[in-house]
C-alpha cells in the first residue's frame, strides 16, 4: 500500500466532447480517489488538467505516449472513465506497462463511461494486456469496495462468470447442427466480401479483424475510401435523393426539421444523407460487398451530415429502391445490405452470419448492433427485471421499431459530436424474442459469445426518463437478458457493442441461436453460450 497509484483519464479525440464531459469525469475521479485513500492508498493523477484546453483528458495518442513516459512502469494504474474514449490513445502505453491495471467506470448513461470502459477492456483483451475491472454508481457500495480492496492488495479482481458455457458442453439439435455446418461450408465455397470505408473508427482496436482471421472463413475484406463515398455523393443528382425522401415521407417517417443548420436538422442535411444512402449502395455493388461499414466519425464528419439515416435504411429489407448507374437494375432488391456502425468489423462479420442464417430459416433478416449503454431494474410483467438500455446512433432498421417507419422519427444529431448535423432513425424497439451475440479476439483466436433475451416495452414516461439521461436522439431497445446478470455481462462482454436480431417467437429464436452457434463453430470460432435459458 506504500506504492503510489497513478490515475489516468482517457478521452475523446474531439475537443468539444472533452470540454463538455470534463465536469462529469472530474466528479467521478474525485470519488474514486477518495475511495482509494479511505482504504489507505496513495494516489495521484498521471497527467494534469489543461487550463488552455479546459479539460484533463488524454486527447490523442501522441499525448498518451507522453503521459506514460512520466509514469513509473511498475506503478499500479487506474484508468478511470466517465466518458466515451478513444482506446488507441492509451493502448500504446498500456501494452508495455508492467504494473497492475484497473479499469473503472461510473454506472451512468450520461456520456457514457460504461461504453468507453467496455471498449477499452475489449481492446486490452485483444492486445493480451492483463487487467482488472470495476464499476459503481457512487463508489461506496460493497461490490466496488470489495473489489478495490483486493486490487489494492495485489490480487486480480475476479467476477462471477458462471453464466458462460462452452458450446461443446451442449448437444446441439441434430438438424440445427447440420444446417449450421452446411451454411459454413457454403460461405467457405462461395465467399463473401466485407466492405470497410476506412478502418479503425474511434480507437476501436477490438473492432478490427485482421485478414488472417477472415480469409479462412471465406470472407475477404475490401478496403474502401470514404473520400470515394463523398465523391459519389457529390455525383448523385438531387432528384434521386428527393425520391428517397419522398418514399420515406410516404411511409410515414417523421423528420423534425428547422432552419438553423447549426442546431436544427434541415432539409438540406436530409438530402445529403439520402445521397449517402444511394452512394453506399452503388459502391457496395461495384465491389460486390455483402456487408459494409462506414466510419463517419473522423473525416466525413467535417464534410457532410451523419451516416445514421443511411445506415438504418441499409439494414432494412423494405427500403427506398436504388438503381445501378445508368440502368434500372435495383440494387440488393428486397433485402438488406447489412451495415455495421462505426466500421466495427466484429459486428460486420456477425451481421453477415446472421443475415445468412435468418434468411435460410425464413425469418426477417434485419439485424443491428447497439451500445451496451445503461440499465436499471424495472417491473416488467409483474416482476422486477434488470432492463438494459441498448442504444446506438445509427444502423437500427425501422423493422425493429414499434410501428416501423411510421413509428420512426429523425432528429438532429447532437452538435457536440456532429457539427454538420444529420438525422437519426429514432424509435423504440418492438417487444419480442431476440438473439444477441458478440465476436471478439482473445488469446490470438476468434471467439463469440451468444445468448437469448427479449426486447420489452416500458411505459412511455420511463422510456423518456431513460432517454433524458442518455442520448434522446437515438433509437433504443429495452432488453431483458436470459440468465445473465448485470455484473456478469459487464465482466464477460468484450465490446462496447452487442449484435441483436429478432426471432419470430421463443422457439424460433432458440432454433436460430442453435443454427448460428453451429455455423460459428463449424467456421472454427470458439463459441460460448451465455445464460441459462439458451434453448439448447
Amino acid at each position: 500500500m506504500a506504492e503510489t497509484i497513478y490515475l489516468i483519464a482517457n478521452g475523446d479525440l474531439r475537443l468539444s466532447a472533452n470540454q463538455n464531459c470534463w465536469a462529469a469525469q472530474h466528479k467521478v475521479e474525485e470519488a474514486v480517489m477518495a475511495a482509494v485513500r479511505a482504504e489507505g492508498g496513495t494516489i495521484q493523477r498521471g497527467h494534469p488538467y489543461d487550463p488552455v484546453l479546459k479539460h484533463g483528458f488524454i486527447g490523442s495518442q501522441k499525448q498518451g505516449i507522453e503521459v506514460f513516459r512520466n509514469i513509473p512502469p511498475e506503478a499500479p494504474l487506474i484508468v478511470c472513465e466517465a466518458v466515451w474514449e478513444y482506446s488507441h490513445q492509451i493502448l500504446t502505453g498500456l501494452v508495455s506497462h508492467k504494473g497492475r491495471i484497473l479499469t473503472v467506470a461510473n454506472w451512468s448513461g450520461e456520456w457514457p463511461g460504461l461504453v468507453g470502459m467496455l471498449n477499452l477492456n475489449a481492446c486490452m483483451t485483444k492486445a493480451g494486456i492483463p487487467y482488472s475491472t470495476l464499476w459503481s454508481l457512487d463508489f461506496k457500495d460493497d461490490f466496488f469496495l470489495g473489489g478495490l480492496r483486493k486490487w489494492l492488495a495485489g490480487e486480480k479482481v475476479v467476477h462471477d462468470l458462471s453464466h458462460v458455457h462452452p458450446l461443446k458442453s451442449f448437444k446441439l439439435p441434430e438438424k440445427a447442427a447440420r444446417t449450421g455446418e452446411e451454411l459454413a461450408g457454403e460461405l467457405r465455397r462461395q465467399k463473401a466480401i466485407l466492405g470497410v470505408f476506412d478502418e479503425g473508427c474511434m480507437g476501436m482496436y477490438n473492432g478490427i479483424i485482421e485478414d488472417s482471421y477472415l480469409l479462412p472463413l471465406g470472407v475477404g475484406k475490401e478496403r474502401l475510401s470514404q473520400s470515394a463515398l463523398y465523391a459519389e455523393m457529390l455525383g448523385t443528382p438531387d432528384s434521386e435523393a428527393r425520391a428517397v425522401r419522398a418514399w420515406l415521407d410516404a411511409k410515414g417517417m417523421r423528420f423534425l426539421t428547422g432552419t438553423n443548420p447549426t442546431t436544427d436538422l434541415t432539409d438540406e442535411q436530409i438530402l445529403d444523407q439520402c445521397k449517402m444512402y444511394i452512394a453506399a449502395l452503388r459502391i457496395a455493388d461495384d465491389f460486390g460487398c455483402d456487408v459494409i461499414g462506414i466510419q463517419y466519425q473522423q473525416g466525413l464528419k467535417d464534410l457532410c451530415p451523419a451516416s445514421d439515416l443511411a445506415e438504418g435504411l441499409l439494414n432494412n429489407s423494405d427500403r427506398p429502391p436504388v438503381s445501378a448507374r445508368g440502368n434500372g437494375r435495383v440494387l440488393y432488391k428486397g433485402q438488406p445490405l447489412p451495415h455495421f456502425n462505426e466500421v466495427d468489423e466484429c459486428a460486420g462479420l456477425d451481421a453477415l452470419i446472421t443475415n445468412r442464417v435468418w434468411r435460410h430459416l425464413g425469418f426477417a433478416p434485419e439485424t443491428t448492433l447497439h451500445d451496451v449503454r445503461y440499465g436499471e431494474e424495472f417491473a416488467v410483467g409483474g416482476r422486477n427485471e434488470f432492463v438494459w438500455m441498448f442504444e446506438i446512433s445509427g444502423a437500427v432498421p425501422p423493422e425493429h421499431l414499434i410501428g416501423g417507419y411510421a413509428g420512426a422519427v429523425s432528429e438532429r444529431q447532437p452538435p457536440m459530436y456532429f457539427r454538420l448535423g444529420g438525422g437519426t432513425v429514432k424509435g423504440v424497439s418492438k417487444p419480442g424474442e431476440i438473439v444477441w451475440s458478440r465476436i471478439y479476439i482473445e488469446s490470438g483466436a476468434l471467439k463469440v459469445d451468444i445468448g437469448r433475451g427479449r426486447a420489452v416495452e416500458l411505459p412511455r414516461e420511463e422510456t423518456e426518463r431513460r432517454w433524458s439521461i442518455t442520448t434522446p436522439q437515438w433509437p433504443v431497445m429495452h432488453t431483458v437478458m436470459y440468465g445473465v446478470g448485470r455484473d456478469q455481462l459487464m465482466a464477460q462482454h468484450k465490446s462496447n457493442h452487442i449484435q441483436v436480431a429478432y426471432g419470430p417467437d421463443a422457439a424460433g429464436a432458440d432454433n436460430a441461436l442453435a443454427v448460428k452457434a453451429a455455423m460459428f463453430q463449424a467456421l472454427g470460432l470458439a463459441v460460448n453460450v451465455c445464460g441459462t435459458d439458451s434453448g439448447l
